[in-house]
């Protein structure tokens, strides 16, 4: 196990972010950005043993193909679970904290994420205050995206995808079900729907959160930390990204844009300053 060296004032955090096949032209991107925040540890499970692999001490790669997931999860789960495509482990991202657990032991908080993404400056926004004060912390302030959410590193919160009545039924089908989110309940949450209000095929992280945080039993934070969509005037600079020249933010989510620029070549080294248009990154 390495740890990397953490300065002892701030509370750990590690990502955990599963990629399989071939790394994507804003991988480098991504990369970039991860090393810009070097108190904080990302671990990358992946069966892409790529030269383009970059070496840093707080991007730590593992080695697993996706049947050796599959068997772990089946493992620790105690029975069988069905991952026969990558997209499927989306479902599987809230588990995690318990599947990976010798990952996360040396943590204070853990998340999952995605590689579709380039931060800012992360400390700036997820402060040792937010994490004294909550249990989960979500980047968006309707519901709770798969692409970065973090979790307290205790028992119950490693284990709250069990709180849904659904989730062996999740993770036995081969089906995704957005469980990570809302069951595609996106539109409904975000127009301020109460979780009671929304029936799913499944009980999804989102209306588990919501129950829990009525009863008390947990305590989630919620407030808008994210840039998504194609809007353009993001400037990414030493580590830190402004919108609009004037907003700082925590990350900048590539879900839209990824689909409309696709340059032919994975650029390997990324200047010290990059902007974000609605169609390019330039």
């Amino acid at each position: 196990m390495h740890f990397t060296k953490q300065n002892k004032s701030l509370k750990s955090i590690a990502i955990i972010t599963c990629w399989y096949g071939k790394f994507p032209w804003y991988y480098s991107y991504f990369i970039q950005s991860c090393l810009f925040n070097p108190t904080i540890d990302f671990y990358i499970i992946t069966d892409n043993d790529d030269s383009l692999i970059e070496k840093a001490a707080n991007v730590k790669f593992i080695y697993k193909t996706l049947k050796d997931i599959e068997d772990k999860a089946s493992l620790r789960l105690g029975f069988k679970v069905n991952i026969q495509n990558p997209y499927k482990l989306c479902d599987f991202k809230p588990a995690y904290g318990y599947i990976f657990s010798e990952l996360i032991e040396n943590y204070d908080f853990w998340g999952h994420g995605d590689i579709d993404l380039i931060f800012g400056n992360i400390r700036t926004f997820i402060t040792d205050d937010l994490m004294n004060n909550y249990d989960l912390i979500s980047v968006r302030p309707d519901w709770v995206p798969g692409c970065f959410l973090l979790f307290k590193n205790i028992p119950k919160m490693n284990l709250l995808f069990t709180q849904s009545k659904d989730y062996e039924k999740v993770f036995r089908s081969g089906t995704h079900f957005c469980f990570d989110e809302t069951n595609f309940s996106h539109e409904l949450f975000t127009a301020g729907y109460k979780y009671t209000e929304i029936s799913s095929e499944i009980e999804s992280m989102m209306h588990v959160i919501k129950r829990l945080e009525e009863l008390h039993q947990i305590r989630p934070y919620f407030d808008l930390h994210i840039v998504e969509g194609r809007p353009g005037r993001l400037k990414w600079c030493n580590g830190i990204l402004i919108y609009r020249n004037q907003f700082e933010v925590l990350l900048y989510h590539l879900i839209k844009l990824k689909e409309v620029y696709q340059p032919k070549n994975i650029r390997k080294e990324i200047g010290g300053t990059f902007f974000i248009s609605p169609t390019r990154i330039y």
